[in-house]
């Protein structure tokens, strides 16, 4: 999710340049500065919260097969480790090659693992990134709408900052922004759509199917 939170406040960029170079001289600034958490406004929005919920329950048997074939992995590369870490003392931790042998096991069982994990988790995956874009698409309106309203000139993100009062922090504001323009969102991505891809970008929250997801923003 960062990369598309990001890429939303990109789109402020422009206008916050204007407010820095517009200024004649710092004295005599009135910039209105405010800070605002994009990501919590993202997650903890409505359309947000739902899909989640929506997810998890129609990926279920997905998500729990994806759970255990983990824990079944996490296991046996457990064992492997034990099991090398036994030899390698045997040997005086000094290499040998059936200790080279055996450490080339483990880390293509890991590696294996990894891929299997990612192939099994991939429709999960999708499903979250699809629910993500479609309120990210709305970010920087939200953002913009949020300002507007609470007479902000400048947004700073919370770890730019090295301390600030709770009463300068509009995070909620954008939230509830968020909520007026994504209601709802679909989480039954296209047939071939991609996160960032044309088909992605032209679908839209109203015309996506009102369904089914699980996972914080990102991850993933």
């Amino acid at each position: 999710m960062k990369t598309i939170i990001k890429a939303a406040a990109l789109a402020l960029a422009p206008m916050t340049a204007i407010v820095l170079t517009s200024a004649p001289a710092a004295a005599q600034s009135k910039t209105g500065i405010a800070v605002a958490d994009l990501q919590r406004a993202v997650a903890t929005s409505s359309a947000y919260t739902t899909a989640r919920t929506q997810i998890q329950t129609t990926y279920k048997a997905q998500i729990d097969s994806f759970t255990a074939r983990k824990n079944a992995i996490d296991a046996d590369l457990k064992a492997k480790g034990a099991a090398l870490e036994t030899a390698m003392k045997a040997a005086g931790n000094k290499p040998t090659p059936a200790i080279q042998t055996q450490y080339e096991a483990y880390q293509k069982a890991g590696q294996n693992g990894q891929a299997e994990l990612q192939r099994m988790g991939q429709p999960i995956a999708l499903a979250n990134a699809y629910v993500e874009e479609q309120i990210s698409a709305k970010l920087s309106d939200a953002l913009k709408s949020a300002m507007t309203k609470a007479k902000v000139d400048l947004i700073l993100a919370p770890d730019a900052t090295v301390s600030y009062q709770p009463t300068v922090d509009i995070t909620q504001q954008v939230v509830t922004e968020l909520n007026a323009l994504v209601p709802s969102v679909g989480i039954t991505p296209p047939a071939g759509w991609q996160p960032g891809g044309a088909r992605g970008q032209a679908q839209t929250p109203a015309a996506a199917a009102p369904a089914n997801p699980s996972q914080q923003p990102s991850s993933r």
